[in-house]
């Protein structure tokens, strides 16, 4: 039997010192123990993945939090099934004693674990919803408020017209307008479109 562990954050910025001290005590190789610095919002993950290609029926997975294994608690299940029930190995779950298939090895250990997922998946379909109706009756307020969303327009530079004349007559091409105005190419088609609709002159047309 080989025992592993699995460490996640979810960017290069954050540190998994934490994680890496809750596995110390397991005596876990060094060369065994897989992290990533990534989102769980799937299971696409090269050490995980890696891991996964070694580990062996009857071998050991130790991680801190279910939540490291992934954040996803549907495809969690998924997972779960596969590694204990297709792959046979056994999971140790640190902070939640119920997840740890080595304590009852046979049905009831089995619908403990299930039934604990079933309510973690339930509980974060629950929080997810509630923070995206949250999100929505602040934006909604919000623009009630008169606030608005996304970016503020880069201003008109002072020589515009001239710009946007010598475009005109064919001396400059919109790259080189573009370029002038210290706008991208979109943002340069943009503000030519919005004059055709929105000023009071059109100059398009002189």
């Amino acid at each position: 039997m080989q025992i592993y562990g699995y460490i996640r954050v979810s960017t290069e910025q954050q540190h998994d010192d934490r994680q890496r001290a809750a596995l110390a005590p397991f005596n876990i190789p060094e060369a065994n123990i897989f992290a990533d610095k990534q989102s769980g919002k799937d299971f696409e993950r090269p050490e995980y993945k890696r891991m996964l290609s070694i580990v062996n029926a009857g071998d050991m997975l130790y991680i801190k939090s279910i939540d490291r294994l992934g954040r996803n608690y549907v495809e969690i299940i998924e997972e779960w099934k596969m590694l204990t029930r297709d792959k046979k190995i056994d999971i140790k779950v640190l902070d939640m004693p119920l997840l740890d298939t080595t304590c009852h090895k046979d049905l009831l250990g089995t619908f403990i674990s299930d039934l604990v997922l079933q309510v973690l998946s339930f509980s974060a379909e629950q929080e997810r919803s509630n923070i995206l109706q949250r999100q929505s009756e602040g934006i909604a307020a919000a623009k009630r408020r008169g606030v608005k969303f996304g970016r503020k327009p880069i201003p008109l530079p002072e020589n515009f017209e001239s710009i946007y004349y010598s475009w005109l007559s064919g001396a400059i091409t919109s790259a080189h307008a573009a370029e002038l105005c210290n706008f991208s190419r979109r943002t340069w088609y943009m503000r030519l479109e919005q004059m055709q609709l929105g000023k009071p002159i059109n100059i398009i047309d002189k």
